[in-house]
């Protein structure tokens, strides 16, 4: 039995359609990425199995293209789509920020980061530059380190800003251990972060860390006084 023999209500594209994709299963959603199934299984049972083969959508989509190759049925071409779609997403979220300031669409700020650094395997630093309007002017990774910490320089961070010609920032970084605390060590960069822009006019908005598929906020924490 293909999916066109179940019933409608069951089948993934069907169901996408009548209720939103909000009411699909990460499989289902996989599913339909991938439209065929190989012999003896449907697309819905090959998505099912690589989920499971990873543990989670978020550990598949972070895959390197030598681990999904070696799935049954699963190739270069599919991982090269797989990777477009993901990288549509994070363009999707921002553009989202672009079209209004970073307080208003905290929403989207978060979801952008955590397309961006929350399958990474390492530690990232990145910012978020900001116009006076606080609207984003850029996104940059800067400093890249080991799975649990990053080296950044202060000065470099300093001279970036220069260089943007930003008026305030957002930091960001990823725990690729899963943890949503902030170490002293990430307080006490925060504040040395602060106190050197502080030299130049440029307010430090937040510092928000990524872990997985959740964002802590310094801001929100009351940690950035």
């Amino acid at each position: 039995m293909t999916i066109r023999d179940w019933p409608e209500d069951e089948r993934p594209r069907e169901k996408l359609l009548k209720q939103g994709a909000q009411a699909l299963s990460d499989a289902e959603l996989l599913a339909i990425f991938l439209r065929v199934g190989t012999r003896g299984k449907t697309a819905l049972d090959l998505a099912r199995g690589l989920i499971n083969h990873y543990g989670s959508l978020k550990s598949l989509l972070g895959s390197s293209i030598s681990e999904f190759c070696q799935f049954p049925g699963m190739g270069p071409a599919k991982y090269v789509q797989l990777t477009a779609s993901l990288e549509m997403s994070k363009r999707y979220f921002h553009d989202e920020m672009r079209e209004s300031d970073v307080i208003s669409s905290s929403h989207a700020c978060k979801q952008f980061l955590i397309n961006a650094l929350g399958n990474r395997k390492t530690e990232v630093f990145a910012c978020l530059y900001l116009d006076t309007q606080h609207k984003i002017l850029s996104f940059e990774e800067l400093f890249y380190g080991t799975l649990d910490s990053a080296s950044v320089y202060p000065r470099e961070v300093v001279r970036k800003v220069i260089e943007k010609d930003a008026a305030a920032l957002i930091f960001c970084h990823n725990h690729p251990s899963g943890s949503n605390t902030a170490s002293d060590a990430d307080i006490q960069l925060t504040q040395r972060l602060k106190s050197a822009l502080e030299l130049i006019d440029v307010r430090v908005l937040d510092h928000m860390i990524v872990a997985h598929n959740q964002v802590m906020s310094f801001a929100e924490q009351g940690l950035l006084n």
